[in-house]
């Protein structure tokens, strides 16, 4: 093998370990019997959630919809229908940032009645790495990669929501005082349904894509919200 062609190989496995991703049960409390598809954030010190173990995240990868089937995987692996971000300490016993490339989350098993409470929340999330722009009420948000944002819906009232782009798309949503929060990713290009069969993308309208509880709650946890 010639020495440039030597550089060049040990260049693209640098390269690939470097941006390799890692999901696995760094920690097993004990397993749950049960057949619970969803899977949503909580706050565990506000709720009565039974913990069952943590899943480490080593390595950053774009593709949300994959990273959340491998967590949502482990997840259920041991039963777990709910998590929480735990974030890391440094030696001093100082909260470091999120980090994306690298985080803990704690599973837990929590009673279908406490997870369905309605709220009046609706979530808006940037594309995994370009900005976007959308009109709500005609009131305009720039969204930089990696956000979201969230408005406090009025029950009755109906939100039109547009890309502002040349045929882009444009939404009406209503909100219901008994429905749960709502999630919307706005993204320039065509995003696939995830293909695992669980939950993540459910429904498509161009480029406002409604997203289910389980995989929105994943993307507030990992995306920056621009108030």
């Amino acid at each position: 093998m010639k020495i440039k062609n030597i550089a060049l190989f040990i260049f693209v496995m640098a390269f690939t370990f470097v941006n390799a991703q890692n999901v696995y049960l760094s920690k097993v409390e004990k397993v749950k019997e049960n057949i619970d598809k969803y899977f949503y954030k909580i706050d565990p010190k506000n709720s009565a959630a039974e913990y069952l173990g943590e899943i480490d995240v080593q390595g950053f990868s774009n593709d949300d919809v994959a990273v959340f089937a491998k967590i949502y995987k482990k997840a259920k692996e041991i039963g777990a229908n709910a998590f929480s971000y735990k974030p890391f300490e440094s030696v001093d016993e100082k909260i470091q940032p999120f980090n994306p490339a690298n985080y803990r989350l704690e599973l837990y098993f929590v009673a279908k009645d406490e997870l369905s409470k309605p709220s009046d929340l609706i979530y808006f999330f940037s594309s995994s790495s370009k900005p976007q722009t959308i009109s709500i009420n005609k009131k305009e948000y720039t969204l930089p990669p990696r956000s979201f944002t969230a408005i406090k819906g009025i029950p009755g009232e109906i939100y039109t929501v547009s890309t502002k782009k040349f045929l882009g798309s444009t939404i009406k949503i209503s909100v219901n005082a008994e429905a749960p929060a709502q999630y919307f990713q706005v993204s320039a290009a065509k995003i696939k349904s995830n293909t695992y069969g669980e939950p993540g993308i459910n429904l498509k309208s161009g480029d406002i894509v409604g997203l289910n509880r389980s995989f929105g709650d994943f993307l507030t946890m990992i995306y920056i919200e621009n108030k």
